[in-house]
């Protein structure tokens, strides 16, 4: 049997040095909860308990039932037939296992079903699911969209929905996309029409849906006439009936077990989720965000499936009397490879935790101002004693201050959330595409030919650096916190741990984080938008190799391997630094001047 959990001694080791006391602390309410469901934990050992024991059944499934299946999915794809989508036979066999193992929900509270897990194990789920097979995980990750759902829908909609997410009665989709409108959300047209009973209609086509045949979709949606910008979008709940049609599915490079829809609306109805006008500018960005941690998720399993097929090959291919991976030239992309992909690691799930410390303080702040709401009026009118009003009095002033220290807390675990989730998403998918490339070339022309994985994984790796926001989305979205100094106070933090063991490491590291400020300061005094434009992506790149740094040299301070791992990584990683700084610091914002008549030779 393969376990795809047991097998990866690094995604284990994330586990172990996974620091969720807080967090599990802050979602359980100091485990008040382990009095209400007998499957709530006790504490933060009982909590680590159950984090492994699920991890080991979604490990054996992914390993032991859907990796077989992942080539015949891959060759039979989905179907359109008379209006329905038709998954295909080993995707819905798969759906149907992790089902039944109860994994679907496993973030939504317990109240709907739900197991209340982290995000981090979450996404550890999810990259062990598409280390078997992608496109499993573009229908499997869409259960997310509940997470939406129970952020910001009313109670009503919380309570007809999750239950039924959370046993995968449902799955979902996002249907945010158009013809006219992709990275470009705020032109959606898409348009809702509110009715005297509250309910509103949904008319216009959706484009690259994925899974657009779930069940239950959230649609993003025009509700103020006359709008023409992010401020006229809402977000609503769709449930599937005879007023949407699947027009098209779109054929594909890769990812062919995961249907992609184009939608057609018509009269649709609908219910609204939050207030109106919020659609866009909050509860898609929730969602986005959400979705771009978890094709990170996704990205990192391809990666790891495409490093073992090339390390596997490598043992076995014989040449000039060796086998290949004896071969310094080889050797040392397997190192790279391998390199790479834990780097990447380390920093998907440091950006999990960062998410859900922000998930635990939100949910945290909403039941203290719900505890005060509901204290009883008695209470607040008044004690009927001086002692008890003195009491009542410091309770009332310690509430305020955890508040507002709290609502600071949160404040700044945003930014931290906002920044890192696009770096990330960056690094991660980037990586994917280098390492399945790579892994071809490893098995030479045989990788090319469809009688090896390697090839799927490349065609899967390619969608994850574009979808939900290509790379270059992504650096606009984390330049502002590069540059503003939010970066700066996390590295500052970093760089306080304690690295006695490896001294020259954290030098190294130092070093880089140098040229990076020196870059920072050139392009912040320029004061010149274009150019800030121009080297976005390089300010990005050298801040991932600089928190790769620090995390891979903390994780190196009593581990042999992941010293290994943290001096490779540094070794390449400061020659990158010090050649992007040097190009950043030797530019003009004059010499943009040219951009234009180079493209057009």
């Amino acid at each position: 049997m393969s376990d795809f959990f047991t097998d990866n001694a690094d995604l284990q080791y994330r586990l172990e040095h996974a620091d969720l006391a807080r967090v599990m602390a802050l979602r359980e309410d100091d485990y008040a909860q382990a009095g209400e469901s007998t499957y709530a934990p006790g504490d933060y050992e009982d909590a680590r308990d159950s984090f492994r024991r699920v991890l080991n059944i979604a490990g054996e499934i992914a390993g032991d039932f859907v990796d077989p299946r992942a080539e015949d999915v891959d060759r039979a794809g989905s179907v359109l037939e008379d209006g329905e989508v038709c998954y295909a036979p080993g995707l819905a066999e798969s759906l149907e296992r992790l089902r039944q193992a109860d994994l679907m929900g496993i973030t939504l509270p317990r109240r709907y079903g739900g197991l209340n897990f982290p995000i981090t194990v979450s996404m550890m789920v999810i990259e062990m699911v598409s280390r078997a097979d992608p496109s499993l995980m573009n229908v499997f990750g869409l259960q997310d969209i509940a997470d939406t759902v129970n952020k910001f829908a009313d109670e009503q909609l919380k309570q007809e929905y999750l239950p039924r997410f959370a046993s995968g009665a449902v799955t979902g989709s996002m249907a945010l996309t158009e013809p006219e409108a992709g990275s470009d959300l705020q032109n959606i047209q898409l348009k809702a029409t509110e009715q005297p009973d509250g309910t509103w209609l949904l008319n216009g086509v959706k484009r690259f849906i994925t899974n657009g045949c779930g069940r239950v979709s959230l649609v993003l949606a025009r509700s103020e006439e006359g709008t023409t910008d992010a401020r006229g979008l809402s977000l609503f709940v769709y449930e599937r009936d005879e007023h949407m049609t699947i027009r098209r599915l779109e054929d594909k490079l890769g990812i062919h077990g995961s249907p992609t829809c184009e939608l057609q609306f018509t009269d649709a109805p609908a219910r609204l989720v939050g207030e109106r006008r919020r659609g866009l500018t909050t509860y898609v960005m929730s969602l986005m965000n959400g979705a771009r941690l978890a094709i990170a998720a996704q990205a990192q399993g391809i990666a790891e499936a495409a490093y073992r097929a090339a390390e596997k090959y490598a043992g076995e291919r014989v040449q000039f009397g060796r086998p290949i991976r004896e071969l310094t030239a080889v050797a040392a992309m397997l190192a790279d490879m391998r390199v790479a992909v834990e780097a990447s690691r380390a920093l998907l799930y440091h950006t999990c935790l960062i998410v859900d410390l922000k998930d635990g303080l939100d949910h945290r702040l909403a039941r203290l101002s719900q505890s005060r709401d509901e204290q009883p009026s008695a209470a607040r009118s008044g004690p009927s004693s001086a002692s008890a009003a003195a009491d009542d009095a410091t309770a009332t002033a310690t509430a305020a201050v955890e508040l507002k220290e709290l609502r600071a807390e949160l404040k700044k675990v945003t930014r931290l959330a906002a920044l890192f989730t696009p770096l990330c998403k960056a690094l991660a998918t980037e990586m994917a595409n280098e390492v399945a490339y790579d892994s071809i070339q490893v098995h030479g022309g045989s990788g090319y030919m469809r009688d090896f994985a390697v090839e799927r994984h490349a065609r899967d790796a390619r969608i994850t650096n574009i979808y939900e926001g290509t790379t270059q989305l992504q650096v606009v979205a984390a330049i502002g916190g590069v540059l503003g100094g939010t970066l700066g106070a996390h590295l500052d933090g970093l760089d306080a741990a304690d690295y006695a063991q490896t001294p020259e490491l954290l030098a190294s590291v130092r070093e880089m984080r140098a040229r990076l400020d020196e870059a920072i300061a050139y392009v912040r005094d320029a004061g010149d938008e274009r150019f800030r434009d121009f080297h976005a992506r390089r300010l990005v790149d050298m801040a991932i190799d600089v928190v790769c740094g620090y995390l891979l040299t903390a994780d190196a301070q009593n581990d042999a391997r992941k010293l290994l791992v943290a001096r490779h990584f540094l070794d390449t990683a400061a020659g990158r630094v010090a050649g992007a700084s040097e190009h950043i610091r030797s530019s003009r914002p004059a010499d943009l001047d040219d951009l234009a008549t180079l493209a057009r030779l």
